[in-house]
């Protein structure tokens, strides 16, 4: 046999690809391993074990990383309410870097030559994959046929085809990437700047009507609750949200932006739970934290958000900012309140001890019982005091 590589696997279009290439045109032992983020189902993971023994690899590997992905990738994006381009929930971004790591694990455990994944030589996934692994498993090399070989989707149906391969290729002319926190959709309406997925291209349809009422519970900025119903883990909650919000068509959109590599791309995507999460968490982090937190966490946020994307959840600096995160989530414990309808949701109010929002205090715009009035002009004569005195040497120098 030849050199032994192991390929992230997902069954699809171009890891299928990757499977014939690698056995019939370089004679490579090839080591299929799937990683579950949250995509599939037992069933699914069942037929992609088996389309991969009928493709030819020596072995095929599943292993089970959805608790995984939420505790070290996930709840840092929940902590910072992280929308890429306030957008995007990085429902792929993280998904791979998960994905890499177990990867690279499986490499060092077959002591393989070889590590091989499906990227294109356009998008942020190569970067990811490669920088994992030139992290985690330095000297192994790394094979990229679609990319080496500037493969387009049309090219690998036609030489899979041409080698007796059978799978649905009408549904592969969509790249579907589906994960705990959410499902990316690529297609030929997003290869340009202006355009929308067609309803059939969303791996969810809108079937919901009317008015659904949830209520969320988080303890410590964890999601544990919904309407009622106590979970074992937070992977839990989010899969029980997404089944009540995705038939509502809530989390559809197209994202823009920009690639590690220097282009702008797009991305259709869908992603119910991860939006009505993230804005929730957000509502209840406005009541219980005070304005510096708030203030820092965005700006952290932001940055945390960015470097995840980019691929560099391995810089020390990303575990600094998540001892951050944890910290501030002592008090963000509370119950939120959410309606939704198809296309759109609204937050309808919060209840919390820790509110800060409390009548004993005053109430915003009616009353105040914590201060008087010669309080606030006291204060407001000092609060303003360094740009008095600016603005009066200032109108002093130019009446010289």
């Amino acid at each position: 046999m030849g050199k032994k590589v192991v390929l992230g696997f997902s069954g699809g279009l171009d890891t299928t690809y990757c499977v014939k290439y690698f056995t019939e045109e370089k004679g490579y032992e090839v080591h299929s391993v799937i990683v579950n983020t949250g995509g599939f189902t037992e069933d699914e993971l069942n037929k992609i074990e088996a389309h991969a023994y009928r493709l030819g690899v020596r072995s095929h590997t599943s292993i089970d990383a959805v608790r995984s992905y939420y505790d070290k990738m996930i709840r840092y994006l929940v902590f910072g309410n992280v929308l890429k381009n306030n957008t995007y929930p990085l429902s792929v971004s993280a998904e791979r870097l998960t994905q890499a790591v177990f990867i690279a694990e499986h490499v060092k455990l077959l002591q393989a030559d070889m590590v091989a994944h499906g990227s294109t030589g356009a998008g942020n996934d190569q970067v990811r994959f490669d920088m994992i692994f030139n992290i985690m498993i330095p000297g192994i090399e790394i094979v990229t046929p679609i990319r080496d070989l500037k493969l387009s989707r049309e090219d690998e149906i036609t030489y899979l085809k041409s080698k007796g391969v059978e799978m649905d290729f009408e549904r592969s002319m969509y790249s579907v990437n589906k994960g705990l926190w959410g499902t990316s959709v690529g297609g030929k309406e997003t290869l340009n700047s202006k355009g929308m997925l067609p309803e059939e291209a969303w791996p969810t349809q809108v079937t919901a009507t009317g008015t659904v009422n949830l209520e969320l519970g988080f303890v410590k900025g964890e999601l544990i609750q919904v309407n009622g119903e106590v979970f074992n883990h937070p992977v839990e909650a989010i899969q029980k949200v997404q089944q009540m919000a995705g038939p509502f068509g809530i989390g559809r959109d197209i994202h823009v932006g920009d690639t590690i590599i220097g282009i702008k791309g797009r991305v259709g995507f869908e992603a119910a739970a991860p939006i009505v999460i993230l804005k929730a968490h957000h509502a209840l982090e406005k009541h219980v934290l005070t304005k510096w937190q708030l203030n820092w966490k965005d700006q952290l946020a932001l940055f945390y958000g960015n470097w995840m994307h980019e691929g560099q959840i391995l810089d020390p600096v990303m575990r600094d900012i998540e001892a951050f995160f944890e910290r501030s989530q002592e008090n963000v414990t509370g119950k939120v309140f959410v309606d939704l309808v198809p296309y759109r949701f609204q937050i309808t109010g919060i209840e919390s001890d820790y509110d800060l929002m409390s009548s004993k205090f005053g109430k915003y715009g009616e009353m105040n019982n914590g201060w008087t009035g010669e309080d606030v002009r006291g204060f407001s004569k000092i609060f303003g005091n360094q740009a008095m005195i600016y603005h009066a040497v200032k109108q002093s120098v130019n009446e010289k």
